[in-house]
Formats: structure tokens, C-alpha cells, sequence
């Protein structure tokens, strides 16, 4: 595997040394000062790689680009509205200048208004490490209380509200903040950060859009994208919805092993893939993570290794330390290493592969400045922890 960290750029506090440091030897990152939809120019990512290539030959530090993570998808691409031709057009143009500066993978996802999803940012451990959360009652409160929204009753069971409005009136305000933080777009790489205006406007822009509106939309991107792709020599690779449940009574289609398998015939094309995030796709109880990675273990371009545990309600999870929780990750990795030795005999290259969130741990509670899941001591401790399964398994 290629051993990468995620970077958010120049204005990380997680500089590129720490990441050095961590053992890591490619850096994931994307050009996120470029408003969504807008097309990223030449000079403009050979700008980001001279950023990275002067830092290597300043310090030392011998790191890489070697996945965007990611090229977002606008929302009017996946409504099929408004400018989405022109989007498309801007889309594809990033995509090969993006091949013109050799770099061949690109992380996206095709989740409608919000990018990945947590209702607590400081879920305190028995350890004292603190971690993120996923609480699905809170995505209730969310809904009824802060959007104020009607009609819950279409979507959830009586004794789930009903449980939803005891834990609201108990909660505090900082709780309240918290929550509306991370849904409406506090998380690192967000589209974008909304108030909560914009945010019912948005679900107004998906009221009666189907399950089979957005796989169509979906599929006409692939259409649209892939060729441009192919002819770049670009895989893509197409992020599972995370968490991969319906949330707010809009459609999520990247959740299970049927949707990869819609997705990935849709367009039969080496350039069509998928990243594996065995996180994502454990936080739903329902996914078998192995069965799905060996049904499309040729189509994976990228992974995330993060574990969760999921919670007595069989809907609610936490981030657990990379060994604790529910996926078996010698057994996980047991399975990547021999895809890529079956690869080699292709003469393709290691999967590329990072440590995905991470545990805000030791001095990094003390700083303010810092990317919620990517603080630097969390994420290199996951990415020890692998590195030593990694070099123990065969």
C-alpha cells in the first residue's frame, strides 16, 4: 500500500513535516480555496505541487500528491439543474489538467448537501481521547428542533421522536452548537457551510427527488466524466455515502453493495472505481465490509482504513482507535495485500491507502486550531497501528 496522509493545504495546522514524521510518503489533498464547480487551471495545481515539492527540498521532506481527495460534485450536477452543463464542462477540464500535472486517482463522492456526516466532535472516551459520533436520535433533534421541519412522523417511529425530545430538552447549548456545527457543514472539506435557511432550501431542492432520480443523475455523470477519464489515464473513485443510511428524507445511493454494483456496471471502465472506506461502510449494520471488498476488490483505486463500533440502536456509532472496533483489520488487510500481489503480476501499482480519521489525543485537546477526525497525533497512531499489522501479516 502507499502509506498517505491526508493534508488540507497550506493553512493545515497538520503541517507537511508532521506528516513526515508520521512515516507517512504521499500526501491526499485537494485545492479545497476553489469554490465548488469552479475549474481548477493548471497553474493553479502545479502552484499546489511546487508548494509541496519546495517544502520537500527545504526540510528534507520526500512527500508526494498521489490522490486529489476530492474534486467535489456541485449540486446542481447531481439535481441535473440550473448550470449543471457548465459544471460538467468545468469538471471534466479538472479532471485532465489534473492528469497533465501526473496525478492519476481522484476521491469523490455524490452525497446530496452535505459531504460525510457526525453529530458530536468531542465524544469523550474512557481513554479521555476524544473522538467523533454519529447519533441518530441527534439527527432527529436536528431535524424537529433546529430545521423545525414537519410531517417526522413519515420517517421515524413514534417512540424514536418521542425519545428524541426527552434527550432535547436535556441537552445544553453547547450540545445544540455542536450538533448544528457538524451537520450544516463544520467538518473539514464541507462543500460548504450552511445557515440553516440554506439548509431547508436545499431540502426543498431534493423534496420528491427518488432514490432513481439521483442513480440516473449519477449514472449520466459517469457518462459524461469517465470517458474524459479513460482517455487521462485517471481512476476514479467514488466514496461510499458515509454514514450510508437516508438522512433528512433525501436519496443516499453510494450505501451498500447493490449500489456499487449499479454504479460500477453503469459504466464498465478500468477508470470507474471505488474508494474503499471500511468506516463508512461498516457504520451500516447491514454491510458485510469483506464481502464487499472482495466482490470489487479489482475496482478499488483507493482506501480508507478507520473503524467505528456501532451502538445498541444498530444506527448510532463512535470512531474507535484502529484496532478496537468492529472490522477485523488483520483480516481486512490480509485480504488488500493479496489483491495487490495478484495486481503485481499485472504490473500495477500499491493501492494507495490512508489512515481515515483519527482520535484528537494528548496535547492536540489543547489547541484550538485544529480539522475535527485529522489532528496529527490521532491519525499517526492509526497509521502506526496499521503499519504494524501491515508488516506482521503475510
Amino acid at each position: 500500500m502507499e502509506l498517505s496522509f491526508r493534508w488540507y493545504g497550506p493553512k493545515d495546522p497538520v503541517t507537511l513535516s508532521d506528516i513526515r514524521q508520521s512515516n507517512a510518503e504521499f500526501v491526499v489533498t485537494s485545492l479545497h480555496q476553489i469554490p465548488t464547480g469552479e475549474k481548477w487551471k493548471i497553474d493553479s495545481i502545479k502552484k499546489r505541487i511546487n508548494f509541496i515539492n519546495k517544502y520537500n527540498s527545504k526540510f528534507n521532506v520526500n512527500l508526494k500528491w498521489n490522490v486529489v481527495e476530492s474534486i467535489p460534485v456541485h449540486n446542481n450536477i447531481k439535481l441535473r439543474d440550473n448550470n449543471f452543463r457548465k459544471l460538467i464542462d468545468n469538471y471534466k477540464d479538472t479532471v485532465a489538467n489534473i492528469a497533465k500535472n501526473k496525478i492519476h486517482t481522484v476521491c469523490y463522492n455524490f452525497m446530496p448537501i452535505v459531504d460525510w456526516t457526525r453529530t458530536q466532535l468531542d465524544y469523550k472516551l474512557p481513554t479521555d481521547g476524544l473522538a467523533l459520533r454519529f447519533n441518530y436520535i441527534q439527527i432527529i433533534i436536528f431535524e424537529k428542533f433546529i430545521l423545525k421541519l414537519k410531517n417526522l412522523e413519515k420517517r421515524y417511529k413514534p417512540k424514536e421522536l418521542d425519545v428524541a425530545k426527552k434527550l432535547y430538552k436535556i441537552m445544553t447549548q453547547k450540545d445544540l452548537n455542536n450538533l448544528k456545527k457538524s451537520v450544516m457543514g463544520g467538518l473539514p472539506a464541507a462543500e460548504k457551510k450552511y445557515s440553516i435557511t440554506e439548509f431547508k432550501k436545499m431540502l426543498i431542492s431534493y423534496k420528491d427527488f427518488t432514490d432513481e432520480d439521483l442513480k440516473q443523475n449519477l449514472k449520466e455523470f459517469l457518462n459524461e466524466i469517465i470517458p474524459v477519464a479513460e482517455e487521462n489515464n485517471v481512476k476514479m473513485a467514488i466514496h461510499p455515502d458515509d454514514p450510508p443510511i437516508p438522512l433528512f428524507g433525501v436519496p443516499r445511493i453510494v450505501s451498500n453493495l447493490d449500489d456499487y454494483k449499479y454504479i460500477l456496471n453503469s459504466y464498465k471502465s478500468e477508470s470507474n472505481g471505488m474508494t474503499f472506506c471500511a468506516g463508512s461502510l461498516a457504520s451500516n449494520i447491514n454491510n458485510d465490509v469483506y464481502k464487499i471488498f472482495e466482490t470489487f476488490k479489482n475496482k478499488i483505486n483507493f482506501i480508507h482504513l478507520r473503524n467505528v463500533k456501532i451502538e445498541k440502536d444498530k444506527k448510532s456509532f463512535y470512531e474507535t482507535n484502529h484496532l478496537n472496533g468492529d472490522v477485523d483489520f488483520v483480516k481486512l488487510i490480509k485480504m488488500i495485500k493479496s489483491e495487490e500481489k495478484r495486481r503485481s503480476t499485472n504490473k500495477k501499482t500499491h493501492i494507495p491507502m490512508r489512515p481515515d480519521h483519527g482520535h484528537c489525543l494528548l496535547d492536540d485537546q489543547k489547541k484550538k486550531n485544529i480539522n475535527p477526525g485529522y489532528t496529527a497525533i490521532g491519525r499517526m497512531m492509526g497509521l502506526s497501528e496499521l503499519r504494524g499489522i501491515i508488516s506482521a501479516t503475510k
